[in-house]
């Protein structure tokens, strides 16, 4: 930036959203700088000399935060920015042709901006929405909106630099739910957010008033326990345990964190949930905080969900309205609100301790544990976090009891289970079954069969996940049952491949993933994600080295074994589980 426009630049937009969070220091820095961007396309210097100042946050932080975030940009970019999803959801779907469309049509190449300033083209990571891609987020206008728009294909990119395209908002059949059972998605893929009105139609916010009125805290913690939830978000740790620990811990306030930071490829579940009901989400939200005695809710939205964001934001209004949010909830005389924390383009932040880091204004990087959440959490106190998915189950666990949800799956693992199917099926799509189906029910009776092709892999747990054979089909859909497969649930995402498709090329989308999303905390992660990308970058090219197998092993169980976070720990799971399944992939560059 000239100095000419240095000293012309207006200030007053950057005041305006900084006097919203008078006295809030630095925990304001993130919804600060997404607000000030929202103004002025980017953040230029005066402006975050300005926020450093009002929010006493040294300049170089600042902008250590702004360089962390892929959604904040600290130099001009277009006045419409098109972020292409080309992992391997939407790659299967023509991801990479889209991108070159739009690099053709705004006249740049794949991270530029055009020379009139009008359009900048960047490839992305996953956008979460992978039963509906080819997917392309668009920045645009003044103040700078956020959409998501799905089916893309080359010949229709025109129509998103004219701000038109079809996304989930204008097409109920762009998220397809399904499913053997109808438990925590009943009100789901109707193309429009259920108003808390009808969500109390069917029973909604029943849960919660008789936690207030006729349960203690404890109570609902041991509720919580008979039923044996396992959280959702791909840790499986037992979400009673959270809810005690940070109930038993020492110290005020206390914390309750929603993570709704679902980043990873193959994976849209939680959008789901927060897009069509987020009540249901919030009730189970409002019950654990209840159950561990938070005074806020913080709940943290990735960026790259801004209709889910504005929907969470509709059903927040409608609950504050009717009572069930602020002072004295149902004269209970428990008061607790919620807060909408918008994510910045950061995979990593889906880790509770990085989300925390986020939270209070700082790079997302993780923290070492212990010490654990439950006792030093968000700003240092006691707070529990979980998933989306694990939330929406809370409600029908308090008003149906621990039995009927046991009822629901397997003696081991208990209740219902999303499951997120992306890639060559004929309905791809989120489908609720009780945990014990097998892949090949999921597969062949409710997503419709495998599409174009015989079905030559299924990617299980998402891209940290492991690859399953058609001789694995009959695998119940269980946390023991795939343990014993040597699969892993992860969050539920099982992305189908059929024979057709070159996994060396998955491969490569996937580790491309992990190398671009690496915190860069510890050396393990920050160093291997990228060596094993430039070995499998190599391998789908034909242009393997002497020992590149040796190199990816050595490598993945460098990281495995001693990276800081769960990211690098399981960077190179779908590598090995490739690499036990099809070692012929691996010979000089050469597919079986």
């Amino acid at each position: 930036m000239s100095e000419l426009a240095v000293e012309a630049l207006d200030l007053a937009p950057v005041q305006a959203v900084l006097a919203q969070y008078v006295g809030q220091g630095r925990s304001a820095l993130l919804p600060v700088l997404l607000e000030a961007q929202a103004h002025y396309g980017h953040l230029p210097l005066p402006v975050t000399a300005e926020i450093a100042r009002a929010l006493g946050v040294p300049l170089a932080d600042v902008h250590g935060v702004i360089e962390f975030y892929a959604l904040l940009y600290n130099e001009p970019v277009g006045q419409t920015v098109l972020r292409v999803c080309t992992d391997p959801a939407c790659a299967l779907r023509g991801g990479d042709a889209v991108l070159e469309a739009a690099c053709r049509l705004a006249g740049v190449a794949e991270g530029e901006t055009s020379p009139d300033g009008a359009v900048t083209v960047e490839r992305s990571p996953c956008l979460g929405h992978c039963n509906s891609g080819v997917s392309v987020n668009v920045s645009s206008g003044q103040p700078v909106r956020n959409r998501t728009y799905a089916h893309v294909a080359p010949d229709t990119v025109a129509d998103l630099f004219a701000g038109h395209g079809r996304t989930t908002a204008d097409f109920w059949s762009e998220d397809y739910v399904g499913g053997d059972l109808s438990i925590v998605t009943p009100l789901c893929g109707r193309g429009r957010r259920t108003r808390l009105v009808e969500y109390q139609a069917v029973g909604g916010m029943q849960a919660l008033r008789k936690a207030l009125t006729t349960m203690t805290p404890a109570a609902v913690i041991e509720a919580m326990h008979q039923s044996d939830l396992l959280g959702r978000g791909g840790a499986a740790f037992p979400t009673w345990a959270k809810w005690d620990g940070a109930a038993k811990a020492l110290g005020q306030p206390k914390y309750f964190v929603v993570n709704a930071d679902e980043s990873e490829p193959g994976t849209f579940k939680d959008r789901v949930l927060l897009e069509g009901d987020p009540c249901r989400v919030l009730e189970g939200a409002i019950i654990g905080a209840y159950a561990i005695g938070a005074s806020r809710i913080y709940i943290y939205i990735r960026g790259e969900y801004p209709l889910a964001i504005e929907r969470v934001g509709a059903a927040l209004t409608e609950l504050r309205a009717a009572g069930y949010l602020g002072d004295n909830i149902l004269g209970s005389g428990y008061s607790v609100d919620v807060e909408i924390r918008s994510g910045a383009g950061a995979y990593i932040c889906g880790e509770e301790t990085a989300l925390f880091e986020s939270i209070e204004g700082k790079r997302g990087f993780p923290r070492v544990k212990p010490p654990f959440p439950t006792t030093h959490g968000l700003f240092g106190k006691p707070t529990a976090i979980n998933n989306v998915e694990t939330l929406a189950q809370a409600p029908y666990i308090l008003i149906h009891g621990p039995d009927a949800f046991h009822r629901l799956g397997t003696a081991e693992s208990t209740g219902p289970k999303l499951l997120c199917v992306s890639g060559d099926v004929v309905r791809p799509g989120l489908y609720e079954i009780g945990f014990g189906a097998t892949l090949r029910h999921l597969i062949e009776n409710l997503a419709g069969g495998v599409l174009g092709g015989k079905l030559q892999a299924l990617l299980v747990g998402g891209a940290a996940g492991a690859f399953a054979t058609p001789a694995e089909l009959d695998t119940p859909i269980t946390f023991q049952g795939l343990r014993a497969a040597g699969l892993t649930l992860g969050s539920g995402a099982i992305m189908v491949f059929n024979d057709t498709r070159d996994l060396r090329d998955i491969l490569r989308r996937l580790a491309r993933f992990f190398a671009h999303e690496s915190c860069g905390k510890c050396y393990p992660c920050q160093l291997g994600t990228q060596r094993q990308y430039e070995v499998l970058e190599r391998l789908a090219a034909g242009n393997t080295l002497s020992g590149d197998v040796s190199r990816l092993q050595d490598v993945g169980w460098t990281m495995t074994d001693a990276s800081l976070c769960g990211l690098g720990q399981t960077a190179a799971a779908a590598v090995f589980s490739a690499m036990k399944r099809w070692p012929e992939l691996f010979e000089n560059g050469n597919a079986s």
